[in-house]
């Protein structure tokens, strides 16, 4: 997906996942550095920016972050009449927990036969907690079997998964098993009632079309960038990384994976030097690299 695609067709990402992504690189970096723990508050004038070369307008942009805060992830501080924007440690959580996996060589590898199992008896008078749990537990890996029931592959950490939900409740209705199959069941269609095989094989496809040859230009590297990692967030959180014997052959995560290094490797660089003048200028789109 080209960046003229985006200027003239509207955003191609919600909003919400491209702030989460923009402010993955200037906290977190792109997994090749330490977090930056005093990370000054962003103005509102660098998100506006930000987001206008993907398309995404001025009101679209605001009401996100007022969102962002409402929901506890952001702080907002006052500068002036202006605004600025800072990770709440709730924020600051959600985000290194996803880019754990985001910037993983293996992102799609677990260990062969372990699998865990999750009871998640969430009833409707915590509707929100529902909410936030199935979304940590889709990043995550985890396809739905049966009601309240998921499972994974690999020997996920759910202690870890479920730190920092809204209640301490969660962790009493949560039960957790890490094991093998046994018979007389069978994994191969416990797979597939969890899991729409065509459907991940069509997402790493459509990933492959836009981005396993593309070359964009330096001067456009940080938001291609942000497109390239919001389209890798979601296939990460389709594909879980199934075992290799339930895929069939020529299985594409691992073009997938290259695809994504590649282009990591090739914007980054330019991307992090283009980031930091945006926020450093404090308003206005940076002027790329001649």
């Amino acid at each position: 997906m080209s960046l003229g695609e985006a200027e003239k067709g509207g955003p191609v990402a919600a909003p919400q996942e491209l702030v989460w992504n923009f402010l993955g690189l200037y906290v977190f970096g792109r997994g090749d550095r330490e977090e930056r723990t005093a990370a000054p508050p962003v103005p509102m004038q660098v998100f506006l920016a930000a987001l206008s070369r993907l398309g995404v307008s001025e009101s679209a942009t605001r009401t996100t972050l007022n969102r962002m805060v409402h929901r506890s992830v952001l702080a907002r501080h006052k500068e002036g009449r202006s605004s600025a924007f800072q990770l709440t440690d709730e924020g600051r959580a959600l985000l290194r927990r996803g880019r754990d996996r985001m910037f993983s060589p293996t992102p799609f590898d677990h260990p062969e036969g372990v699998w865990t199992v999750l009871s998640c008896p969430v009833p409707e008078s915590l509707r929100n907690l529902r909410y936030q749990l199935q979304g940590r537990l889709m990043w995550a890996g985890f396809g739905l079997v049966h009601p309240n029931v998921w499972v994974a592959p690999g020997r996920v950490d759910v202690e870890e998964l479920l730190r920092g939900l809204p209640t301490s409740d969660a962790l009493g209705l949560v039960q957790a098993f890490h094991g093998t199959p046994a018979a007389p069941s069978h994994p191969e269609q416990l797979v597939r009632k969890a899991w729409d095989l065509e459907a991940l094989r069509a997402g790493h496809l459509g990933f492959l079309a836009n981005w396993e040859k593309a070359e964009p230009p330096p001067a456009d590297a940080l938001p291609q960038l942000l497109l390239l990692q919001d389209d890798w967030g979601r296939l990460l959180r389709a594909d879980p990384g199934l075992p290799p014997s339930y895929l069939g052959e020529e299985w594409p995560a691992h073009r997938s994976t290259q695809a994504f290094q590649r282009l990591q490797a090739l914007l980054g660089p330019h991307a992090d030097r283009q980031l930091d003048a945006l926020v450093g200028s404090g308003a206005g789109p940076s002027a790329g690299e001649r």
